[in-house]
């Protein structure tokens, strides 16, 4: 092997390394730039940011009957509370102990599968339409239009995204957490005969109010790096039609990773490492 080979190599090393460096220095400066641009949507673009919580929260046309976001994360919601129902009551009631059916209800849906099926369902349809929407605007030179009327762009497309898709958030996740509510009671006691009295008592008993603030906080978090993720992706597609495609591709990866951080992260920030149960008394 000789030195010049070997010289190409370790360049060719250093520049994946140096373009690694560069290309999170990029996207802190570009999240950094969104979440500045916040203040200034607020007062300049309120009507844009309107259109988006519509768009975002119910969908366009016909799509809002069945595709719209609210419905999607609602069915994601209501099928992993469903599984909870068959599982928890299967597993405890092995055990001789399954009238705690009502606790795994209380501690699981709001601490655990609440959030991170609503942040899934938030990557897959707000996050990823944003991308959509973002890239198609960029190949088409839409954005570059906008920053030539002295609109900025990163304002008005990006912190307009994120701060509809942080408003959306609270009230789709309500439904979230009702839906996830509803299903385990429904399939513990109507599917698998448990009495509602039994059922009820053990999640009021678990049920504690302060668990349901700190998972709206994961769940607002969430939404916020969902956002900055898919709007930068979206911002900075190239490579015509299909590189928008690979721009969602990896934005999707990107925010679905990133919640899993986010859901963990917040959690030992806001429940420690003991978890603020106590199961005896």
């Amino acid at each position: 092997m000789t030195v010049s080979t070997q010289f190409s190599r370790l360049r060719r090393t250093f520049n994946g390394l140096t373009g690694g460096w560069d290309r999170i220095g990029t996207q802190a400066q570009f999240y950094a730039d969104t979440v500045k641009g916040i203040g200034d949507a607020v007062i300049r673009y309120k009507v844009e940011i309107v259109r988006l919580i519509a768009q975002m929260s119910l969908g366009v046309g016909a799509l809002a009957l069945i595709g719209g976001t609210v419905v999607i994360v609602g069915l994601l919601t209501l099928s992993a509370g469903a599984l909870i129902a068959i599982q928890a009551y299967s597993q405890l009631d092995d055990i001789g102990v399954s009238a705690l059916a009502g606790f795994t209800s209380a501690y699981l849906n709001v601490r655990l599968v609440s959030p991170l099926v609503a942040g899934v369902g938030l990557a897959a349809t707000i996050g990823a339409g944003a991308t959509a929407q973002l890239g198609a605007m960029r190949i088409s030179e839409e954005i570059d239009a906008l920053e030539v009327m002295g609109i900025r762009s990163v304002a008005y497309l990006a912190s307009t995204r994120v701060l509809a898709g942080v408003i959306v958030v609270i009230p789709l996740y309500c439904v979230a957490v009702i839906m996830a509510f509803l299903a385990t009671r429904v399939g513990t006691t109507a599917v698998n005969g448990q009495a509602t009295g039994v059922y009820d008592h053990y999640f009021n008993t678990f049920l504690n109010p302060m668990d349901l603030v700190y998972s709206f906080i994961q769940a607002i978090a969430m939404a916020v790096v969902v956002m900055l993720v898919h709007t930068y992706y979206g911002y900075n597609a190239k490579g015509g039609p299909a590189g928008v495609g690979d721009a969602v591709g990896r934005a999707v990866r990107t925010s679905l990773i990133a919640a899993v951080f986010v859901t963990l992260f917040v959690s030992l920030a806001l429940y420690g490492q003991s978890g603020g149960l106590n199961l005896s008394g």
